[in-house]
């Protein structure tokens, strides 16, 4: 299995709306990232979208992450049937074996029929360049529901992008989500948190930390996959610190951390 970065390890060096730094991060950045922690492969996903370089850019970058020794992957959000085909062609030109998508997108959040046809549209295409899909698991839609889509398309060409924070957003534990999903999963995303009362004990506060320190059973997760699961990317929910140059520093400091910690156990 793989192991490698998501630009999503880095959200607030690349910036956020309101947030942007003075000098982003950019593909570039990343793979320079990536060859200083010695990982073997980037996951440039929709905070870095690929689809605004164009081919003869596209090309470039993924010559330059083979020369590097780096496997570049593919990530996108908004599964309109346009934009699957879009980043399908995207994903063969930088020569990603699988396409990360999270099915919704700005004003576009479709229903379970809906996506299901949008992809067997797309299967025959998804064949043709031996792609495979990978569809996220995020909260408004439950695991099992994420399987049914599995289900009713039929094909090796379709599996998951198991994320192992984002469906607590659907009330599911890691657990449930890894019973139903790692069996089809073909990418994973190696977020850690933790769960805390806030102090007044009427809720609780969710956020990151580094791989190891937080709730995370790292070792009974890649025990739980298939052999279906190509890569093993690190994600960051990083709490902010009062100024972006802080918050930055601390992302690096935690994704070195983590990807210490995840190489004693990958």
């Amino acid at each position: 299995m793989r192991f490698g970065i998501s630009s999503y390890a880095y959200t607030w060096a690349i910036g956020i709306p309101g947030k942007i730094p003075p000098i982003p991060f950019d593909y570039y950045s990343l793979l320079k990232r990536a060859i200083e922690l010695n990982v073997d492969t980037i996951q440039i996903a929709d905070n870095l979208p690929l689809h605004i370089l164009n081919e003869t850019k596209l090309v470039e970058l993924k010559n330059i992450c083979h020369k590097n020794g780096i496997q570049l992957e593919a990530g996108a959000r908004g599964m309109t049937e346009s934009n699957l085909e879009k980043y399908i062609r995207i994903a063969d030109l930088v020569g990603s074996p699988i396409l990360r998508f999270v099915i919704d997108g700005p004003e576009f959040s479709p229903d379970l029929n809906l996506v299901v046809a949008i992809i067997k549209n797309v299967l025959p295409v998804l064949i043709e360049n031996n792609i495979t899909l990978a569809l996220e698991n995020y909260e408004r839609f439950k695991a099992r529901e994420f399987a049914s889509i599995i289900e009713r398309i039929g094909s090796n060409q379709i599996g998951i992008c198991l994320d192992t924070v984002n469906s607590i957003g659907a009330a599911e534990s890691i657990e449930t989500v890894v019973q139903l999903l790692g069996p089809l999963t073909v990418n994973l995303h190696i977020k850690e948190f933790t769960i805390k009362r806030i102090y007044h004990k009427m809720g609780f506060h969710v956020e990151g930390l580094p791989v190891g320190e937080g709730m995370l059973n790292v070792p009974w997760l890649i025990e739980q996959l298939s052999q279906r699961c190509q890569s093993s990317i690190l994600e960051q929910w990083i709490p902010p610190e009062e100024n972006i140059e802080d918050t930055i520093l601390k992302e690096h400091v935690w994704a070195r951390k983590s990807v210490t910690y995840l190489k004693s156990i990958l």
